[in-house]
Formats: C-alpha cells, structure tokens, sequence
C-alpha cells in the first residue's frame, strides 16, 4: 500500500533536515533527538521522515546542482520528486500552491552536465582518493551502491537458537526474512520493522549486525577455552559475537576506552547470556592492562576507529562529516592502535585488523607499515581462513567486502599469524 504524504509529515521531514545539515552530531543520533521530542509521530510517519532526510544527505551534490540554494524544504521536494519518483499530483495537497510551481519550474529545467565526483555523489577529495587504485567505472559502481539504503541484518545467537527456528518464527509472524548468502548465521529481513520490540531481540535470539561485520568473527576463529581480546569493542556487537562462537567458555577481554561504550554493552551481555567477557577501560594503547596481558593472548580483534565510509548506506552525513585532514589523523590513530595490540599475540596466535573503511589508506597501508616494522607477523589468506568453515565468497587474501560486490557495508580485514619463534 503506498503511504500517503501528508503536509505535516512534509514539514517535519524538512525541520528534521535542517538539524541534520548543520553537521553538528552524527545524522542517526540527531534523528533520534528530533523523534525523542516528537513522540506523537507513528511508526510510519518516522520512517517517512528517516528516509526522506538521508535521501536528501545521499544525493545532495545531485539535488544542489539541480536546485542551487534551494531551502530545506526544495531540498525534501526534489528528493522526493526527482530521487524518489513521486509526482506532484501525488503529493497532492500535502504541498502548497507556490511548492507546486517551484516543482513544475524544477521539472522543466534541462539536465544539468555533472561532473565525475557530482555524479558519485561523493566529495571531490573522496574521489580522488578513491581513483588512485581504482578506474572512474569500480569508483562510480561502489558509489551507487553506497547511495541506497542497506537492507536490515540480523545475526542469530547461537547460544540460544538457531538460524532455522528464528527463520520460522519470522515466517508465522508475516515477516519475510531469509538466510544471508555468507554468514551462516545471518538473516536478512526484506522490510524493516521495529525490532527493539520483538521478542527474538529481547530474549536474546537475535542482534542486529550486518552480514559483513559477522563475517569479520569468522575470520578470527576464537575457539573455546581460549583469551581472546576484542581491542576497540565499544558498544560490543562483534564481543556478542565472538563470545558466543568460544560457547561462552574460556575468557573474551572488551577493551575501551569509553566508559560510556562499554556501559552500554552490559545490558546485551545479559540479553545474549553471555558470562565469559570481562569489560575492561584502557587509558591509552600502552595502559597497564595492555602490558600485563603482553603475549599470552590466543586471538586479537582490532576493529580500529575508522572513517566509516564503508557504512554510507546506513551513515550518509560521513562523506560530508569527513576530511582529508581526519582521515590522515585516524591512520595515524590505527597504526598506533594496531601495533599495541600486537603486543599482546602469543607466539602462534592470531591477530585480525579490520575497518569499516573504503579508504587504501587506512586499510592496506596501515598494515603494510605494520608488517615492515614487525616480522614476526605473517599475512594468512582470508579466503581460505573462511572457506576452511564452510563459506565460500570471492574477497583476495585480504578481506575485501562491498555493497555492489557482496551486498553488504564496505569492510576491510586482515588475519595476521605471529610467529612460534620471534
């Protein structure tokens, strides 16, 4: 049933749009504080608005050069009209007299000459970036991938189900969801419903995580009985994941330094039933935590602060929080972080670094500078690694995942063994 547009969902949308483009927080938490204020809004109208607004922050090169200093609200209307292919009759009485004729002058106009980046609707910078190691079509296919809205993944916790029964339970309800084609443990549902009020979520049957960052648990491999260390874990999404591939045995460090990150996790530990993980708070990459376990730990996890490019499905406002200056600061950061936890790899264990990132340079350069520096570390074959648990996907010796190639966020990961013998 096509939802019917309102005048008031309109003005919302465009007082929501706004906010978010004074870039003053991260768009999804910006969104949340305009619906926490706004609670008479349904389900429904939230999910207009959401929509409508990232629309907006996905295609905006396209949407300025078509519509130059248009206000919020021309913005929210040639999003809908030019992006989303509604018409104006049916917008109908949701818009005014003079939005009409600001539309039909718009619809008139001839198609504007965009240049290579305005047609990736990514910054000039990014662009550039992007093309040293990659032709005009990679860079224009992984840009319209990025610019839709990614499906809704879920990951099944094995400590209380299984893909199969979570797969039914979803088909008595009306819910269509169905295995994702990698991560033997995902789902992917074809809508998105409001899943903090299931009950597969709040007994602990299911977390939301896309299929690529579930990917990045396998490749680490945590057995039973082993110390591992998930060495950037913030809110905990992979420590949820790992813990409940070791069965909840042995012991899984969450290492942050975010007291407020790791505050947050306690609740999902409890949820997922998990009793192995043992939060921990670092001061800095040389906190006495990090010395006291050197070398005794079977498997470490760097997840590293990124730029999140890789997640511009989901966080369009990144390309436009981003910059040059911020991406050489984070590499700088991840090399920093990479090396500290290398420490703590015991002689034949594992060591996995990985980002959120589309970026060479806080991917492959970061662990190439790495390696230069620390040859007891070795490079294994992430294919492999991954093929050896039963899953088969095309990603080079080094992880490589992306939204036009595997259908999920662009990841970048890779396994790195230490030596027996330094």
């Amino acid at each position: 049933m096509t939802l019917r547009i309102t005048s008031s969902m309109i003005d919302a949308a465009v007082l929501a749009l706004d906010q978010l483009l004074r870039f003053e927080q991260p768009a999804d938490a910006a969104l949340s504080a305009f619906f926490r204020e706004r609670r008479q809004l349904n389900g429904r109208e939230r999910s207009f608005i959401a929509e409508t607004v990232y629309t907006v922050l996905r295609r905006r090169r396209l949407l300025v050069k078509l519509a130059p200093n248009a206000t919020a609200r021309q913005l929210v209307l040639a999003a809908l009209t030019r992006i989303d292919g509604r018409s104006q009759r049916q917008l109908g009485a949701a818009i005014s007299a003079a939005d009409g004729e600001w539309l039909e002058a718009l619809r008139q106009q001839p198609e504007p000459s965009l240049s290579f980046a305005e047609q990736t609707d990514f910054p000039d910078w990014l662009v550039e970036r992007l093309l040293l190691h990659a032709s005009q079509d990679e860079v224009l296919a992984l840009a319209r991938a990025l610019n839709h809205s990614a499906p809704l993944d879920l990951r099944v916790n094995t400590l209380k189900a299984k893909r199969e029964e979570v797969l039914a339970k979803f088909a008595a309800e009306g819910i269509a969801a169905f295995p994702c084609r990698y991560s033997p443990i995902g789902i992917r549902l074809k809508e998105k419903p409001a899943l903090q009020r299931h009950p597969l979520y709040l007994c602990g049957d299911v977390e939301v995580q896309d299929e690529g960052s579930q990917l990045l648990g396998f490749l680490l491999a945590p057995k039973r009985g082993e110390l591992v260390v998930d060495f950037c874990a913030g809110a905990g999404g992979k420590t949820l994941l790992l813990g409940a591939m070791m069965r909840s045995s042995g012991r899984l460090y969450a290492f942050d330094v975010a007291d407020k990150r790791l505050a947050k996790m306690k609740p999902r530990l409890a949820r997922a039933g998990l009793s192995n993980v043992h939060t921990v708070r670092l001061s800095g990459e040389n906190d006495t935590h990090v010395k006291r376990l050197a070398g005794k730990i079977d498997r470490v996890l760097v997840d590293a602060p990124c730029s999140g490019l890789g997640t511009l499905r989901r966080n369009p406002d990144l390309k436009w929080r981003q910059s040059p200056a911020a991406i050489d600061e984070l590499q700088r950061k991840q090399a920093a972080i990479l090396a500290s936890a290398a420490r703590l790899v015991k002689p034949g264990g594992r060591l996995v670094y990985a980002t959120c990132s589309i970026l060479r340079e806080e991917n492959e350069d970061v662990v190439d500078a790495f390696l230069g520096k620390h040859g007891e570390f070795s490079r294994l074959n992430a294919g492999a690694l991954l093929a050896e648990q039963g899953i088969s996907i095309a990603c080079g010796e080094d992880l490589h995942l992306s939204p036009q190639e595997h259908a999920t966020d662009g990841f970048f990961a890779v396994a790195l063994q230490r030596a027996l013998r330094d």
